[in-house]
């Protein structure tokens, strides 16, 4: 017999049980097999929550060191596929070129499929933006962690230390997050069996949607078209006037603060030279948060992930083309493990629907 209730974003339907990750909207909290989000940025690195996703389900999970040999590795056999990405990736945007550098990678791949894709987004990143300025690909070096070769890679020297840091915390922040439309993207592929490598594709793919992936380079065009602190109330006002989408405010899940928000400016206000900038975005959001009570009462709208991403990926001046590839290089952690997760119990996915067209 056919379902008659429909819920065309599954809002509350609960599709399968999961060991990664708890996102609870109520109470602001953010659990990654057993951690809360702002321990694990504190004192876990990228390779760290790798690591911590992956295991029981995959070679070296749960080994740190392990997995940072795998993900170097990794790195340095991505590397030889640079020059036919290049090549194939002209006129294309970071995101875009990240899609087509996955689907040069071969099933038959004998390297680990998890260190493989990991491994290959942020060197192939580094090469498209270096692409972009008209300079060549920098080869990766193994003896560093993937924060601080991908800034390596990107710049062509070592960065600060407070700023590898500050990606490092960022790519543990985002590595996980539920059952977003990426990752449920992901379990979907992978409950039919196509394998992790199309599998990540796909969520690359549904993280590419200005929905879900695209909302940090906006909150900076916002910071740009208020200018001063003091444009800000007139401006939100006018915004919402004119019906304006607000960037870096309301969560799907979160029904207040999203606990990675406070990670990330916490973070930001680590680096050097960024006070005057915080300073101008904690201005802002004070604003924006008065304006949404003003304008929108009733609604449980606060500030999410993406309002202090952009503040974080300014200062690390990673270009806001790149914002979303960039969170991609992060969320491929999880992305993996939920890959994992759905292969080793999980039956195809397949929802059914009621069909509302004319009968014969």
């Amino acid at each position: 017999m056919l379902q008659t209730r429909v819920n065309s974003g599954l809002d509350g339907v609960v599709v399968a049980d999961t060991l990664m990750s708890e996102v609870d909207g109520e109470a602001g909290r953010l659990i990654v097999r057993g951690h809360a989000i702002e321990e694990l940025a504190a004192e876990t690195g990228f390779e760290g929550v790798a690591a911590l996703l992956w295991t029981d389900f995959a070679q070296s999970g749960g080994d740190e060191a392990a997995v940072r040999q795998g993900l170097a590795a990794a790195r340095v056999r991505a590397f030889a596929e640079v020059p036919k990405l290049v090549a194939a990736t002209k006129g294309l945007t970071p995101v875009e070129g990240l899609r087509v550098g996955l689907g040069m990678l071969a099933d038959s791949e004998p390297m680990p499929h998890h260190y493989l894709v990991c491994g290959a987004l942020p060197v192939f990143l580094a090469a498209l933006l270096r692409a972009a300025e008209g300079k060549s690909a920098l080869a990766p070096d193994p003896t560093l962690t993937t924060a601080q070769d991908l800034l390596r890679m990107v710049r062509g020297k070592r960065a600060d230390a407070a700023f590898e840091k500050g990606l490092d915390a960022y790519l543990a922040t985002v590595a996980d997050h539920g059952f977003n439309a990426s990752t449920f993207t992901a379990r979907v592929v992978a409950s039919t069996r196509a394998g992790l490598i199309s599998s990540v594709l796909a969520a690359l793919c549904a993280l590419k949607g200005p929905l879900h992936g695209g909302a940090p380079g906006p909150v900076l065009d916002m910071f740009d078209e208020i200018g001063k602190p003091e444009n800000a109330a007139a401006w939100l006002d006018d915004a919402f006037a004119k019906g304006t989408r607000l960037m870096g405010f309301g969560h799907r899940i979160y029904k207040v603060r999203d606990p990675r928000a406070d990670v990330l400016k916490n973070t930001v206000a680590t680096l050097p030279q960024t006070a005057g900038r915080l300073a101008f975005a904690v201005e802002v959001e004070k604003s924006a948060i008065a304006a949404l009570r003003k304008h929108k009462p009733g609604q449980r709208l606060d500030t999410n992930v993406e309002f202090y991403t952009a503040l974080l990926l300014e200062a690390l001046e990673v270009p806001r083309s790149a914002f979303t590839a960039l969170f991609a290089v992060g969320r491929v952690a999880g992305w993996c493990a939920h890959i994992f997760e759905q292969e080793k119990g999980g039956r195809i996915i397949r929802p059914q629907s009621n069909y509302v067209g004319p009968r014969p």
